[in-house]
């Protein structure tokens, strides 16, 4: 078997592994698992609300995935997701309360967009600058900015800008809001998707371009996988590294556009619940491959919906191990193969 063959095979065996013994930890519990089951892909896949609420889900997870597939092209293993979708959500949702009412949403909506994007990317930045400067492990720089964009949402919505008596801030202009399917289409009626899903569709496609048929994804991923050659060849590695730590930084804050604008239409502590960190789950599902992440972001996004349809049944928590489990699987099996091979 050939390596191309076995890289695609090991998510397969991997997701096929977690579920088998998924299915074991429900029957443990004292629960069918293929009832379980059933009832989750009815609630998620059955309904048209079902899927609404897949796709919103799926729809923050793969611009999450992308912040940490994004950096990875060069190597880099960006942890900071978590802080930059806080960062972009909150700068998005001050954008959209400060933006005058009367101005177009054609006008408004992008500003929200990019200001997000701006933080994020900012956010990330850091990390890039303090890599390539001084050395400093990215790893490291991440987890410590996902702290710090913590404590810096934190303070400025508890001190500053939160509705008294509430842990969110004020709702952002009608103009800043991106429509839902339900209401352009009649798609997907009453559930949180939105049209921001199809903007993250165009930026995981314009990735895939970027990365696979262009000159800057080429030199991107050759400082990646030899820095000292790449270097000998005149690629700067350093300009790389700092691109796309801030490109994945800026993919993150876009998740902003789908939960501030398209859905909570303010920023709320709390909002993002881990989304962050289930993006590295995401890509490395996916092998940080743009198009995977879509179909990998789906996966997850029906197990944390599906996990709530059924938590009468059986603890959601269950459906969080079989996440865990995936990853696990997909590292223990890439290590295998690379052995075989």
């Amino acid at each position: 078997m050939n390596s191309k063959n076995l890289r695609l095979l090991i998510p397969l065996f991997s997701l096929l592994s977690a579920l088998a013994v998924g299915s074991l930890v429900i029957a443990l519990a004292g629960r069918d698992p293929l009832m379980i089951f059933q009832k989750m892909l009815h609630a998620t896949l059955g309904t048209p609300y079902g899927v609404g609420q897949v796709i919103f889900r799926t729809t923050t997870l793969v611009l999450v995935g992308l912040a940490v597939a994004i950096p990875f092209q060069v190597r880099l293993f960006n942890i900071g997701a978590e802080g930059q979708l806080l960062m972009g959500a909150f700068t998005a949702a001050m954008t959209g309360t400060m933006l005058p009412a009367t101005l177009p949403s054609l006008v408004a909506i992008p500003l929200c967009i990019l200001s997000a994007m701006a933080a994020g990317a900012c956010w990330a930045l850091l990390a890039g600058v303090l890599k390539v400067r001084f050395g400093v492990n990215e790893v490291i720089a991440t987890i410590m900015l996902n702290f710090i964009a913590q404590g810096i949402t934190g303070y400025l919505l508890t001190w500053h800008f939160a509705i008294p008596s509430t842990v969110h801030t004020a709702r952002i202009t009608v103009n800043t809001i991106i429509p839902t399917f339900g209401s352009v289409t009649g798609w997907f009626t009453n559930s949180p998707a939105n049209l921001s899903t199809l903007l993250t569709v165009g930026v995981a496609l314009l990735f895939l371009i970027l990365f696979y048929y262009s000159r800057f994804g080429y030199e991107m991923r050759a400082a990646g996988l030899q820095p000292e050659a790449a270097r000998y060849g005149g690629i700067n590695a350093g300009m790389h590294t700092i691109t796309a730590m801030s490109l994945g930084g800026a993919a993150a804050g876009l998740g902003a556009a789908n939960i501030v604008l398209g859905y909570k239409h303010y920023y709320e502590s709390g909002m993002t619940a881990g989304i962050g960190f289930t993006g590295i789950a995401v890509a490395l599902l996916a092998g940080a491959h743009p198009l995977w992440i879509l179909l990998s972001a789906f996966f997850f996004g029906c197990l944390e919906y599906g996990g709530l349809t059924v938590n009468a049944w059986i603890p959601k928590d269950i459906f969080m191990i079989i996440e865990a489990l995936t990853i696990l699987l997909v590292i223990s099996f890439s290590a295998f193969g690379k052995r075989l091979l």
